[in-house]
Order: C-alpha cells, then structure tokens, then sequence
C-alpha cells in the first residue's frame, strides 16, 4: 500500500527541482516506489572535496533531498510544507568517481513530523553513507502568508 498523498510522479518531482542545489549538484529523483525514493548524484567537480573524494557534504544534501520530497509527497501539499529539522550522516567510505545511488525510506511518519533512513550506495553497490532525517510538518496557515 502507498505512502503517498495522491500520486506522485518523476515529472513532479523535475518540477520540484529546477532551480535549486539539485540543479547545482547533479541530483535527480530516478524513482518512486510505495514507499521509498531514490535518487541520483555525480560524484565529479561539484560534489568532491579537496583530496577528490566525494564530499560528506554533498551527501548530506542528498539524504536531505530525498528525504524532503518524500515527505512533500506524503502531505497534502496544498496543506502543509515539509522542512528538514534535523539530519545525522555516517560516511562510511570514499567515493572518487561514478554516481552514487540514494534510496529515502520513512522510519516514522506522523502528524506534525517525518523521520526518514536514507542508505547511500557506490555503483558497485557499496553503502557510503548511512542518514538520518526528521522533517517538520508544518501548515501552510502557520507560516503567516508566506
């Protein structure tokens, strides 16, 4: 059974991310299951850092990504907006080429909060990062005309 408040589709999820770090980084929503996400990064000249491995950083922003659009697609987003509020990040080994591969799936998915598990994997398949997200769920109303 799907997660999802109405159904979500990889064309929403392009118009989500244009214009953003996604746009920045390479990041691409690749699909959509029941109840997971998963997404895409390069691993090149945006996403390294100084001694050419993939940044922890740009890890982060993966996990945070994925896990955001999975909860924006589990609330009425006419309702309610969806904000990372917290995020913990294991970098587990190095990556210095290729893509890497990130699968959000939720851990707890409650009224006023989400908690995600994100595993990031090499293209051999290797985990490189283990992560962490709660999200915030907030109504519309609250924000004051935002």
């Amino acid at each position: 059974m799907s997660i999802w408040h109405g159904t979500p589709d990889l064309a929403s999820s392009k118009k989500l991310e244009q214009g953003t770090i996604h746009d920045a980084l390479g990041i691409t929503v690749t699909e959509i299951g029941d109840n997971y996400v998963i997404g895409t990064m390069p691993v090149d000249q945006r996403t390294v850092q100084p001694y050419g491995i993939l940044h922890g950083g740009a890890s982060v922003v993966l996990a945070e990504s994925l896990g955001s659009i999975a909860s924006h697609y589990v609330v009425d987003s006419e309702k309610y907006v969806t904000v990372g509020l917290d995020i913990n990040a294991n970098h587990l080994r190095p990556v210095r080429s290729g893509f890497v591969t990130g699968k959000a799936s939720p851990i707890h998915l409650g009224r006023k909060n989400h908690v995600w598990d994100v595993e990031i994997r090499s293209d051999r398949d290797k985990l490189i990062c283990k992560a962490r997200l709660t999200i915030a769920v907030i109504k519309k109303e609250e924000l004051g005309g935002r």
